[in-house]
């Protein structure tokens, strides 16, 4: 099933790294048309030219901080929202908390009324694994965004609105990513910083993040976040993957930084149903007569059940990603 094909599809952070691969990819599907929805002029000019004008593309220019310009641009004939727009810098969020909130948690919200307003049939908004059990405010302000998209659903109207979320983990090609950070700073420096020699991450490309969020929008039916099982890395494999004989510098975990990263927790597993390629967690709030219709061929996890990055089942080693890296040179 092409869920895309003639579809009008409006994209907050659009000329992010994720936000570049979706439109990649869903050109391919033959949309309608995609809004490319962000506030860096100069991004936008550059991707503008990278597609060489292609008319199915609309870039505008605006904030999801500003409630009035999503609504004034979001036309009625939008099929599907995708909410990419995030502040994400750990760091950065920790000395910049307001800025984090404002986009993250305010823009949301702004984002859910525009929507509302103009009937959109499904929103998918991206979120991230530091949502779950946050310890730092990129992840809080994460979480909040989560708990308003479900909370957003009117379960009692069949025809309104439906809103669902995204979960992954670090994307490999991301821009600000592991990966390409410790390339540089290999090659500017002879060393690799490392935070922890035992710290572990949830990976993925950014091919694989957009083929969930497709998978997502072609099944979501509001209510439900989807997360996708992937292989985790040991940040040491990582370092290899970029210098087989890395020199490595331990720094110490950074501020708002967990040795280890969940995207279900034991307190979400009362709610969480297992697929074969992913997990869903269920809106706590949603109706039983619903919530059957959304599990359908999945099975009940595990009382106590978590996801976590240290103790998952499937890993990646330093040898795939150096493979990986050496296929995809345009990410870096």
């Amino acid at each position: 099933m092409n869920i895309i094909k003639n579809k009008v599809i409006f994209l907050t952070g659009g000329t992010g790294s994720f936000g570049k691969a979706f439109t990649k990819s869903v050109l391919k599907l033959n949309p309608k048309k995609i809004i490319i929805f962000s506030r860096d002029e100069s991004k936008q000019w550059d991707m503008r030219n990278e597609y060489n004008n292609i008319s199915k593309l609309n870039f505008v220019i605006g904030d999801i901080r500003d409630e009035s310009r999503i609504k004034s641009v979001l036309s009625d004939d939008v099929d599907f929202v995708v909410h990419a727009a995030a502040t994400k810098i750990v760091p950065t969020a920790e000395t910049n908390p307001e800025e984090c909130v404002k986009t993250n948690i305010i823009g949301t919200s702004n984002l859910i009324h525009a929507c509302k307003s103009k009937k959109i049939k499904k929103i998918l908004g991206l979120s991230t694994d530091k949502a779950c059990n946050p310890i730092n405010l990129y992840g809080a302000t994460k979480l909040a965004a989560d708990k308003l998209f479900l909370s957003a659903n009117n379960f009692e109207e069949k025809n309104s609105s439906k809103f669902s979320v995204v979960r992954y983990g670090n994307v490999i090609g991301s821009r600000g990513s592991v990966v390409p950070f410790f390339k540089k700073i290999n090659k500017e420096k002879g060393y690799i910083p490392i935070t922890d020699k035992n710290m572990t991450r949830f990976m993925i490309s950014l091919n694989e993040a957009v083929k969930f969020v497709i998978l997502a929008l072609e099944n979501m039916q509001g209510g439900e976040i989807f997360v996708k099982k992937i292989p985790s890395m040991n940040i040491t494999d990582i370092a290899k993957a970029i210098n087989s004989k890395p020199k490595l510098k331990y720094i110490g975990i950074r501020p708002g930084e967990k040795l280890h990263e969940q995207m279900i927790s034991e307190d979400d597993s009362t709610e969480t149903f297992e697929f074969k390629n992913y997990f869903k967690i269920i809106s706590s709030i949603m109706p039983k007569n619903q919530k059957k219709k959304i599990i359908k061929g999945s099975s009940k996890v595990r009382e106590n059940f978590s996801y976590r990055s240290n103790t998952n089942k499937n890993w990646l080693g330093s040898k795939e990603l150096k493979l990986w890296i050496k296929k995809n040179p345009n990410y870096f």
